[in-house]
């Protein structure tokens, strides 16, 4: 069967594809977007592409597209099955919809990653009453734009949170109490975008206690509102803002980087901050990249130009490799 495209981008916020795709068009690469938002497919069609491009997000349901994720992860466990290339595959995929998985990942990689217990019931909490420290950050398994994210300080306003919304367990029904790690407001954290393996651009990111950080200007634009839903419990503060970080320490990278190859990102996002006594903390594993374009610009370059230079050259190496008739 011959490929009707050369590359199908798997995705359901449209906003977020925008540039991307318009990156496409300009380098003339045939491509056709796949939105599981309203989708299906069936168990007798054929691959549709040479490579498939993986954007679908776990934060999917905070703009009431709950059923784009297991969509999404079941299209790409089929296409994997029938010998596609999915670039951030369905494991990867499954890896970014669990932060437990990640604190598991990263505690297994002795990269210094917060306490954390997973749970899904919050009488089970009470086994380890000894162990928390509090405050503590009360956090879904599957994330996405800060919501369901509150900073507690004992059991009982756990108990008060999860009875004043049972709701708030969906759509995973399944929650994380984290340590909760200070760092200098001045500083924010640090995000590291890869392509390919490689560093695409470094990025402090000031949070003003919020913890929607979703680098896209759709969502924190550099001024003005967001067209992002941003949950209800977020307090009232500035923007968030995100700075370019060219004197990131080598030393950082170097464990990002093998965060990205253990994860076996293709494109992706990794999260560290430090602590006043001295502590880098990784916390945080991004398949879906939300590239900023006015970081990536005072590195000198459009962060989606470098990311269609990646596919073209995946789909030059699969067209070597495996071409179809």
């Amino acid at each position: 069967m011959a490929s009707e495209t050369d590359l199908v981008v798997i995705h359901e916020h449209p906003e977020w594809q925008k540039p991307l795709f318009a990156a496409l068009e300009n380098r003339g690469i045939a491509y056709a977007p796949f939105d599981v938002k309203h989708a299906a497919f069936s168990n007798v069609e054929g691959l549709r592409a040479r490579v498939y491009f993986n954007q679908a997000s776990p934060s999917a349901y905070v703009r009431g597209n709950t059923r784009a994720v297991p969509l999404a992860l079941a299209y790409m466990r089929t296409l994997e099955r029938l010998g596609a290339r999915v670039l951030n595959g369905a494991d990867v995929f499954a890896l970014e919809l669990s932060k437990s998985t990640q604190a598991t990942l990263l505690r297994t990689m002795n990269i210094d990653t917060p306490w954390s217990i997973t749970f899904n019931d919050v009488s089970a909490l009470r086994a380890y009453a000894n162990q928390i420290r509090w405050p503590a950050i009360l956090k879904p398994d599957q994330g996405g734009s800060g919501a369901r994210i509150h900073v507690v300080e004992s059991l009982a306003e756990i108990e008060s949170i999860f009875r004043a919304d049972p709701a708030i367990w969906l759509p995973d029904n399944l929650f994380l109490l984290q340590e909760y790690l200070p760092h200098d407001p001045e500083q924010g954290i640090v995000r590291l975008e890869f392509l390919g393996g490689e560093l695409l651009y470094a990025m402090r990111v000031k949070t003003h206690g919020r913890f929607n950080l979703c680098p896209s200007p759709v969502c924190n634009p550099d001024d003005g509102d967001g067209a992002c839903e941003v949950p209800a419990v977020q307090v009232a503060a500035p923007p968030v803002e995100f700075y370019p970080y060219p004197d990131v320490p080598p030393e950082a990278v170097d464990t990002a980087a093998r965060i990205v190859r253990a994860a076996r990102l293709d494109v992706g996002g990794i999260e560290y901050l430090e602590t006043p006594d001295g502590r880098r903390v990784f916390y945080d594993i991004n398949a879906n990249s939300n590239l900023r374009p006015s970081v990536a610009a005072a590195f000198g370059f459009d962060p989606f130009e470098r990311v269609v230079d990646f596919l073209e050259g995946v789909l030059r190496s699969c067209l070597q490799v495996a071409p179809r008739a």
